[in-house]
């Protein structure tokens, strides 16, 4: 009797279980969709595209979005090819925005401490002042240059509109956001908000369904309805940008100047178009807004802000001149050819209006090209000041036109209204305004080969646009990439890649150890005999590139080397005096006696900023001999413009058949002597320089590859043997095999005799010996490493962050840092014609290859 009851309840819980499960019918309903799809994003913020991207992409989870990594179907030479010839789009939605807002003089002041004129631009550049162009930089913390990076940036200001308030949209990877925002409001003082967005608690489909639910009659559809008794549909919540806890403010005001900090994360979405072609793709896709002067429905605001603006003169005859500008664009055969960052505001009307019947394949109108006279002037002059105003830094406006956004649904209702189906829908009055802002992205512009390689342009719209602008530019043409095509994007620029290439700042050194973990999870999880034994191979870290030891173990060797020996007169002049840092802002100018009038002249300007400080320096006679209790420990990477405008020039060859004596004049004249690498050396003991290498033979360079530095041997055997791959490293003897053996053999005993080892436990020696063992892996070296210059038979420069076969070059290419200190070392003592070899060597393998590396500037 009691089992049968209990198989009764039994079936009662399972009833109800099975009956909160519904139907597929019931689960695809829209009102059950949007409910379902609200709760999935309580952890990771979805992009407006995200279900359009959820269908082609594979999704990845990152720094709190869920973002198309790459397409599902074969696509890598097409994107490539896209990148090249037509257009390839990119959902940028997810970088952060901040937003400051106060007095111009104020806000240069204080963001002038946290970056640096010897890098490149500055927040106070002239030209990306008055608001024509968008400017870039790295961000240090705050009189810390060139220590403590943060991250690189772009920043665009408003148009002056005669105000003493400027604002300043700085644009960031959301990986450097919370490092930012936080030194942005130190150096502000920035302590009270303004408002605390507190979103609307995530509500589960039963919960909503038990709030919404009401009684209905038998035979009828069960229908959701409101407290009016209207169908009550659940909008689409959005509890933040996914990179900040939502209950924290997202605004805040400095009490003593005013400066408002405002993040404005996912409030402006941005597209990248990237390809010769991106401009074609926007003048077919962009109408500019036709002018209005009465409204179409005096019960709603939809286009209340344009009318008011269109009873203004100036402002519609601006208007009138950012359409003739933006038409002009059709006649370029390339982005490339506007000057570098160029800005366009511009207010368009609905792209959804004027889509293709079918998808094709936008193309250049050759009736453009004949205003070349007018073309060409918008080559050379650029767009005027007043032309990169737009709406979408008012708030209140972008506000208006999201909430008064035309649905989809009423959409599609007016097209099959149309008399004849298929033909132009004519909204008239009731067609939305949407302000816009096209920014210039000028593609690879360092180095002599693909110059304007990767241009295109940037396109911020109002929240809520999303896929109204994305469906017609898939309509003409474009292909879209996720963040595999970003980084290839970034690595045929040769250009560093956020945060992969940033290893001096915090977001970098977290996707170093989230890098290595993943690899060495990968590493564990094949047999032993199945894996690479990389003690064998002397690949010291194949997982991590030892940046601080590194640098440390180059200083050092240059400290027992004693090469460079520094003269006594050139210390007192060309240094600072007793107790002067190296992070006093003003530059210095090193001098040296010229060889043939024996006249003191200026040589070459290196900022005095770096990375130690100098204690009695005129009493210093070698490199080796500097204060040691004033260096850092840390490691820099070295972004001074002069300085690599003249390490670029150094790895040139001078002489044989690839010398560029051309090219080395132009980039620095001057000698590579010890006197002028000196004080490069005593400023910058622990540095990393960003390089190319392109392998002069077959092989593919991956990612941790080893930078070496040839032998006379070697140089030698290329010389008579011009196909002379490289040489082979000796194989390695492993260290560790037989401790490991050991301790298995050790684990195994204490298997097998449990009973044993209970009544008599483990001596003291058993236990050292088992604890200093436990992390050892087969394969593997462990803490701490040796000398990774000296271990292997080439000594080390730099590792590898990206490599692989480039599509564009035609041979296998790789981006990486090297040693400053070492570099300097082997340009010094290598031939003429020689000069910039070097031998790159995979972890997985003994053979080196001979590569050719570069600096671009």
């Amino acid at each position: 009797m009691i089992q049968k009851l209990l198989q009764a309840e039994k079936a009662v819980h399972q009833k109800k279980e099975q009956s909160k499960t519904k139907c597929r019918k019931a689960r695809r309903r829209h009102i059950n969709l949007v409910a379902e799809f609200n709760r999935r994003q309580r952890k990771n913020i979805w992009l407006e595209t995200h279900i359009w991207h959820a269908k082609r992409f594979h999704m990845i989870k990152k720094w709190g979005y869920c973002l198309a990594d790459r397409p599902t179907e074969k696509s890598y030479r097409a994107c490539y090819q896209a990148m090249t010839k037509h257009c390839l789009l990119q959902d940028l939605s997810y970088y952060c925005c901040l937003e400051l807002n106060g007095k111009e003089n104020e806000l240069l002041k204080q963001l002038a401490r946290i970056c640096s004129p010897d890098t490149g631009l500055t927040f106070g550049a002239e030209f990306c002042l008055s608001g024509r162009f968008q400017g870039s930089l790295n961000l240090y913390q705050a009189d810390r240059y060139p220590e403590d990076m943060l991250g690189p940036v772009t920043f665009i200001w408003k148009p002056k509109d005669g105000s003493e308030n400027r604002q300043l949209w700085i644009w960031m990877h959301p990986a450097l956001k919370q490092d930012i925002l936080s030194e942005l409001k130190a150096i502000f003082e920035c302590s009270e908000p303004e408002e605390i967005c507190i979103p609307e608690p995530f509500t589960t489909l039963i919960q909503e369904e038990k709030q919404t639910d009401v009684a209905v009659s038998l035979g009828k559809k069960r229908k959701k309805k409101d407290k009016d008794g209207e169908k009550a549909v659940p909008v689409k919540k959005i509890i933040g940008d996914g990179t900040r806890d939502p209950f924290q403010p997202y605004s805040w005001t400095s009490p003593t100047t005013g400066i408002v900090i405002s993040d404005q994360t996912m409030e402006i979405l941005r597209y990248r178009l990237i390809g010769p072609l991106s401009h074609s793709v926007l003048t077919e896709t962009l109408k500019a807004a036709s002018l209005q002067t009465e409204m179409a429905d005096s019960e709603t605001e939809l286009n209340n802000w344009w009318v008011e603006n269109c009873k203004d003169s100036e402002k519609v005859s601006l208007h009138q001149h950012q359409t003739a500008i933006f038409e002009l664009l059709a006649g370029i055969s390339s982005p490339s050819e506007m000057p570098a960052g160029t800005i366009l505001g511009l207010t368009v009307g609905d792209p959804r209006v004027n889509l293709p019947k079918k998808k094709t394949k936008a193309m250049p109108d050759p009736e453009k090209y004949q205003d070349y006279d007018k073309v060409r002037q918008l080559f050379l002059e650029g767009v005027p000041v007043e032309c990169a105003h737009s709406f979408i830094w008012d708030q209140d406006i972008c506000k208006n036109v999201t909430e008064n956004k035309i649905s989809e649904q009423d959409l599609n209702r007016m097209r099959g209204q149309l008399l004849v189906p298929g033909s132009q829908l004519d909204l008239g009055p009731c067609e939305s305004k949407i302000p816009v802002l096209l920014v210039q992205q000028p593609g690879k512009m360092a180095g002599e080969d693909r110059p304007g390689w990767g241009s295109g342009w940037d396109i911020y719209l109002p929240k809520g646009w999303g896929m109204a602008f994305w469906i017609p530019f898939i309509y003409r043409g474009v292909r879209v990439g996720g963040l595999q095509e970003c980084l290839k994007h970034s690595e045929y620029k040769r250009t560093p890649h956020t945060p992969n290439d940033y290893p001096d700042c915090p977001a970098g050194i977290q996707f170093a150890k989230e890098l290595e973990n993943s690899l060495l999870e990968k590493f564990k999880r094949r047999p032993p005999a199945k894996r690479a034994n990389y003690v064998k191979l002397g690949t010291l870290s194949p997982f991590l590139c030892p940046w601080g030891q590194l640098t440390k173990n180059w200083e050092e060797r240059m400290k027992a080397s004693g090469e460079f020996v520094c003269p006594s007169f050139l210390c007192t002049e060309s240094y600072a005096t007793e107790g002067q840092s190296l992070c006093d802002p003003k530059p210095e100018v090193v001098k040296e006696a010229s060889p043939e009038t024996g006249e003191v002249e200026e040589t070459m300007e290196i900022s005095s900023e770096g990375a130690i400080m100098i204690e009695d320096v005129a009493s210093t006679q070698g490199f080796g001999e500097r204060d040691e209790t004033m260096t850092k420990s840390i490691f820099i990477v070295l972004r001074s413009e002069k300085l690599l405008m003249q390490l670029s020039a150094w790895c040139y060859p001078t002489s044989g058949k690839d010398r560029r004596v051309r090219l080395v004049s132009r980039l620095g004249p001057k000698e590579m002597t010890e006197h002028t690498l000196l004080p490069i050396l005593m400023r910058y003991p622990r540095a990393l320089v960003w390089v190319n290498l392109s392998l002069l033979r077959k092989g593919n360079p991956e990612l941790h590859a080893m930078i070496c530095i040839p032998t006379e041997e070697d140089l030698v055997h290329l010389s008579k043997d011009q196909l002379f791959c490289g040489p082979q490293e000796p194989k390695h003897h492993d260290i560790f095999k037989h401790k490991i053996q050991k301790l298995k053999r050790e684990e195994k005993k204490k298997k097998d005799n449990v009973k044993v080892l209970e009544s008599d436990p483990p001596s003291v020696s058993d236990k050292e010996i088992t604890e200093e063992h436990k992390d050892l892996i087969l394969g593997l070296w462990s803490d701490p490493l040796p000398d990774v210059t000296s271990h292997c038979s080439r000594t080390l420069l730099g590792y590898v962050t990206r490599g692989d076969f480039s599509l564009a070059a035609g041979c296998g290419e790789a981006l990486g840092f090297v040693s400053l200190t070492g570099l300097l070392h082997m340009l010094h003592s290598q031939p003429t014609d020689k000069k910039g070899l070097v031998l790159l060597r995979t972890p997985a393998s003994l053979q080196y290859r001979f590569a050719r590396l570069n600096i671009e500037v």
